[in-house]
């Protein structure tokens, strides 16, 4: 969360959180959501929130804060410089370099933003780890320091704040001359669900309450947009641990709300968006090729939520592992990774994959895919492709990502425009196009 104040420093964190009732407008969160996206991809919710999304450069997403317009990736620079200084201080020297990590199921574009955000935090990005591979090496290295002697088939189920990934991977444990191996088997996800859309589920409920008690036409400013979703917000938390929130929102004399929310009522409200990690389950082992499952870790913190974890128990058939921090963990892993890529370990190897199909537009709109998901990174895929046309010296090569068939349901990631090809009859010229993933995804 940052708030943008007129002539001054952003203020990040904590203390951002603690004035955002007083200015609504100003404070921008669940900028991770927006990362990479264009501003049409969003749907009508973006109207609840008390901050302003518009059009920014390229049409993507952007905020309007005051006069500017600010890109998410500057909002999560801020976040990460103020880490950046925060790491400075403790470890007494500059810090440069960093290893970030992203949800599993971010796309091309959103990881070049990702990196984008680092840059203007002045860090290079090293690395960038999906999520759920950097929670796992955290629960590697301390499966390893529990001295495990067999291999392992975990599942990574991270359930945060913005998005869902979920990963299987198998580790295998170092022997006298090798370090640990972690290979993973398979993702899944959803970069638009997670616990905001848990409180978005609690604002509506309320929202709808309150219009029917005090009439259609009531307004909600946006400091009344923040108030709804700080209260949300507590209600969820409070009720990972209580069988009942109190939701009290006033409006002025005679006019408040009250509600007591059970637990009951809050589980089965959020029962459809449980049901779609599960679905992401099912996909991320059938891809793995449905592997006996030995453990399954909880990450993020919508996994302290009893109804998330009793589904997730009764999927997998066993009791999830609760006993890494779900704020910490990712962190962890990162810093494991970055231990290990600045040659402090050299008794681990990690293995990730393809979260999203790579491929190029042919004719009638259709995609030839060159790197299926789930494909092993670093990885190069090469085929050949020739003209359409007799006599044709130009060809356009849209390249795309996603799982459809069809150009307008994937995701566009560049254009290239290949000139000077000889004249030929179609199907004759030979075009050779070629695909390198590197450990970046």
């Amino acid at each position: 969360m940052v708030r943008f104040v007129e002539g001054a420093a952003p203020v990040v964190g904590h203390e951002a959180r603690a004035h955002a009732v007083e200015y609504p407008v100003d404070t921008v969160y669940s900028a991770k959501r927006f990362m990479g996206r264009g501003f049409t991809e969003q749907g009508a919710s973006i109207g609840e929130l008390p901050y302003r999304v518009v059009a920014g450069p390229h049409g993507l997403a952007a905020f309007a804060v005051g006069a500017d317009v600010i890109t998410p990736q500057q909002v999560a620079a801020h976040v990460l410089r103020a880490l950046k200084e925060i790491a400075e201080r403790q470890l007494g020297v500059p810090v440069r370099r960093a290893v970030v990590t992203v949800p599993a199921y971010f796309d091309d574009a959103q990881r070049q933003a990702t990196r984008d955000a680092a840059r203007l935090a002045s860090l290079e990005a090293i690395r960038i780890v999906n999520e759920p591979t950097a929670a796992a090496l955290a629960y590697g290295i301390g499966a390893s320091e529990r001295r495990r002697t067999s291999s392992e088939t975990i599942v990574v189920y991270d359930f945060g704040g913005g998005t869902f990934d979920v990963s299987v991977l198998q580790l295998v444990p170092g022997g006298p001359d090798d370090g640990e191996f972690f290979q993973v088997l398979s993702t899944a996800g959803d970069t638009r669900l997670g616990g905001d859309d848990i409180d978005d589920a609690i604002i509506a409920l309320v929202t709808r309450e309150i219009r029917a008690e005090f009439g259609t036409a009531l307004e909600f400013p946006p400091a009344a947009r923040q108030a709804l979703r700080n209260f949300a917000e507590r209600a969820k938390i409070t009720l990972s641990s209580a069988d009942s929130a109190t939701l009290e929102v006033s409006f002025g004399v005679d006019r408040t709300y009250r509600r007591v929310l059970g637990r009951a009522e809050f589980e089965t409200m959020i029962a459809p968006l449980v049901a779609r990690t599960i679905d992401a389950c099912r996909r991320a082992i059938r891809d793995a090729g449905a592997p006996e499952i030995d453990r399954v870790v909880l990450v993020g913190g919508s996994t302290r939520i009893p109804a998330v974890r009793d589904a997730v128990g009764a999927f997998f058939g066993r009791e999830p592992y609760a006993a890494l921090d779900p704020d910490q963990v990712v962190a962890l892993g990162a810093a494991v990774q970055a231990s290990v890529l600045s040659g402090q370990r050299r008794d681990l190897l990690l293995v990730d994959v393809v979260p999203l199909s790579l491929g190029i537009e042919t004719m009638g709109g259709a995609v030839a895919k060159l790197v299926m998901r789930n494909a092993s990174i670093p990885t190069r895929a090469t085929e050949m492709f020739s003209t359409s046309v007799d006599g044709q010296v130009n060809v356009g090569i849209h390249v795309l990502q996603g799982e459809r068939e069809l150009v307008a349901d994937c995701r566009s990631i560049a254009r290239f425009d290949l000139r000077g090809i000889p004249p030929m009859p179609a199907g004759i010229p030979q075009i050779e196009v070629e695909f390198l993933v590197d450990a970046n995804g």
